[in-house]
């Protein structure tokens, strides 16, 4: 079970780990019944407990203890999810064939390779905000790779679901690459740092994360309208001294130009002979079905002769 820690183990206090205790406690239930728990479901659970009042405070206070209690290896990884921030594979959408013919021949959209097998590195698109998710697709769906809409900064949850994911491919013999974008604001520039260094955490190894929008050099070509930085962001002193009062958001940029930024990265990372090889041998893949479709009844009364079916 994934009790993992990766810091060394605070030095609670006696309150906070009486909340972790019954944290673990309630989490663990939910997930014996068969439910996953928010940290919201969590801080209500508390509430209906009267373990303390119902206020902003509190609900801050106790995701606090609970993200710290994780970290240090006193709560399961799995049993609190954050609902609403998840990574996407580009998959196919689509029908259940009724007939027989039909979901045979329905079999080729279910056949897919993994077009990245064998390449060096394992690349995924992370964008700031969830109203640039479509750019985030339409980038990476020709290169099959994953997508993920972070919401700002990303949850202790997902950032651990991510870890584990990149540790597969790490093993695998690969080197995941995060290519971010965000806005070039005190929030948005530090959130690539903080990427890195939880990602680097949870995998165990250095995560490479590259920020592909927006930099300096793209604001000076593009010229996009500019907006004040926020006084009231904490990092906001240390923006000021890099870059000055101004800040840009990533919206104001095309997304057609986003999503060439994108591809242009992408593209130049993959061994495309590899990659157009296994596109290849899926195609092909998905060609044995419809024949088998096409030729059913030939193919159903061989089977039948050799008691296949």
């Amino acid at each position: 079970m994934p009790y993992i820690p990766y810091i060394e183990p605070k030095n609670f206090r006696a309150s906070s780990l009486a909340i972790i205790e019954l944290a673990d406690e309630i989490a663990t239930s939910y997930k014996a019944r068969g439910f996953n728990l928010t940290l919201r479901q969590l801080y209500y659970q508390f509430i209906s407990r009267n373990a303390f009042p119902n206020d902003e405070k509190n609900y801050n206070r106790l995701g606090a203890i609970i993200n710290d209690a994780r970290l240090s290896g006193l709560i399961n990884w799995e049993h609190i999810e954050d609902r609403g921030r998840e990574a996407h594979s580009v998959d196919w959408l689509g029908h259940v064939p009724s007939g027989l013919t039909d979901q045979i021949r329905g079999l080729q959209h279910n056949h897919w390779l993994d077009l990245w097998e064998g390449q060096d590195r394992r690349v995924e698109v992370w964008v700031e905000k969830q109203a640039l998710e479509e750019v985030a697709q339409r980038a990476a769906a020709s290169f099959r790779v994953g997508y993920f809409a972070c919401k700002g900064y990303v949850s202790q949850s997902e950032m651990w679901r991510a870890g584990m994911r990149l540790r597969e491919a790490i093993d695998e013999g690969q080197e995941p690459l995060i290519l971010h974008l965000g806005d070039h604001d005190p929030s948005g520039i530090d959130m690539t740092r903080d990427i890195e260094d939880r990602l680097s955490m949870f995998a165990e190894q250095d995560i490479e994360v590259r920020r592909l929008a927006l930099n300096m050099p793209q604001i000076r070509e593009l010229n996009p309208p500019p907006n004040p930085a926020k006084l009231t962001d904490s990092r906001f002193a240390a923006y000021l001294d890099k870059y000055g009062e101004k800040s840009w958001e990533l919206d104001a940029v095309s997304p057609e130009r986003l999503v060439q930024i994108i591809q242009d990265e992408i593209a130049a990372v993959l061994d495309r002979e590899k990659f157009d090889e296994l596109r290849q041998d899926e195609r092909e893949g998905k060609q044995i079905y419809i024949n088998l479709s096409d030729n059913w009844t030939e193919a159903e009364a061989l089977l039948r002769e050799h008691n296949l079916i």
